[in-house]
C-alpha cells in the first residue's frame, strides 16, 4: 500500500517535462540547497535540444509516506513503441492536456494504449494560468475523448484537477490558483491503486529497459516486481550475481 506507479502522458509542448519537474522538487527528491534547474528527467541530448521526451523513464518521488514511482513517456506517436513498452508498468496514468490547445490527435493514441491495458486515469487540465485558456471547453473535449478510447466504464470515472506547471501548483477549483503540488498528489494517491503482487509467490521480473552504467560496466534492468527487490546486476555472460535495493529513483 505504499507504493503507486503512475505514467504520465501528454501531446508535445502541454507542459509533461515541467509537470514533472515540479512533482520532484517538490517531492524530497532533492536537498533544499541543490541547484537542478529545469528538463530533469530529459537526460538525452536529443531531448534537451529539442524539448521533447524521446526515451521513457522513471523517478520516484515521497507523498508523506507513500513512494510514487512517476513513469515520463514519450507525446510523439513516432516514439509510441516507448509507450507500448513501459505501460503495462503502470497501475495508473496521468494525461495532461493543455487548457488551450486541448486534446490533440496523438494524445488519442498514447492514451488508448494506456487504456488497454486497464490503468485507472488521472486527468490534469495544465496552464490554466494562461490568458487565452479554455479550461470548460477542453473539459468537455476531453470527456468526448474518454467516451472515444476508454475500454471499461470504470475509465469514464475519472479525477480532474487543474495546474500550472511553470508556477508549481495544482487545485481542484480552476477558478481559485492553488500554492502547491498536494492536491495532484493527494489525487494519485486517491485514484491510483498500489501494484498488486503476492509476497509468498515464487519471484516474478518484468524487464521494460536497460541501462548500460560506464562505471559499473554492466547491463542494469529497469523493471517492475511484486516485491522490495528492485535491481539485478548481471555478471559474466549475463549471470545475476546480485539482488539488492535500486538507487533512489529506480523503480
Amino acid at each position: 500500500n505504499d507504493i503507486r506507479n503512475l505514467a504520465i502522458i501528454a501531446h508535445v509542448d502541454h507542459g509533461k517535462t515541467t509537470l514533472v519537474d515540479a512533482l520532484l522538487k517538490q517531492g524530497k527528491v532533492f536537498h533544499a540547497h541543490q541547484q537542478v534547474g529545469s528538463l530533469i528527467m530529459d537526460t538525452n541530448p536529443l531531448e534537451r535540444e529539442r524539448g521533447i521526451t524521446i526515451l521513457a523513464k522513471n523517478a520516484s518521488v515521497s507523498y508523506g509516506d507513500v513512494r510514487i514511482n512517476v513513469i515520463d513517456t514519450p507525446g510523439h506517436a513516432d516514439f509510441s513503441g516507448e509507450v507500448e513498452r513501459v505501460m503495462n508498468m503502470a497501475d495508473g496514468c496521468l494525461l495532461l492536456v493543455d487548457a488551450v490547445d486541448g486534446p490533440m490527435p496523438q494524445t488519442t493514441y498514447v492514451l488508448r494504449q494506456a487504456l488497454r491495458q486497464g490503468v485507472n486515469p488521472l486527468v490534469v487540465i495544465n496552464k490554466i494560468d494562461r490568458p487565452e485558456a479554455r479550461v470548460a471547453e477542453v473539459v468537455d473535449m476531453v470527456q468526448d475523448l474518454f467516451l472515444e478510447v476508454a475500454t471499461t466504464a470504470e475509465q469514464l470515472d475519472y479525477p480532474v484537477l487543474y495546474a500550472s506547471a511553470r508556477q508549481g501548483y495544482a487545485t481542484t477549483n480552476p477558478d481559485i490558483p492553488g500554492s502547491d503540488m498536494q492536491p495532484l498528489f493527494q489525487a494519485i494517491l486517491d485514484s491510483v491503486p498500489p501494484p498488486p503482487g503476492d509476497p509468498h509467490a515464487p519471484l516474478q521480473m518484468l524487464v521494460a529497459a536497460l541501462d548500460y552504467d560506464n562505471y559499473l560496466e554492466t547491463v542494469r534492468p529497469y523493471s517492475r516486481i511484486p516485491r522490495k527487490i528492485s535491481c539485478m546486476t548481471g555478471g559474466a555472460a549475463g549471470a545475476a550475481t546480485t539482488l539488492h535495493s535500486p538507487p533512489q529513483g529506480w523503480t
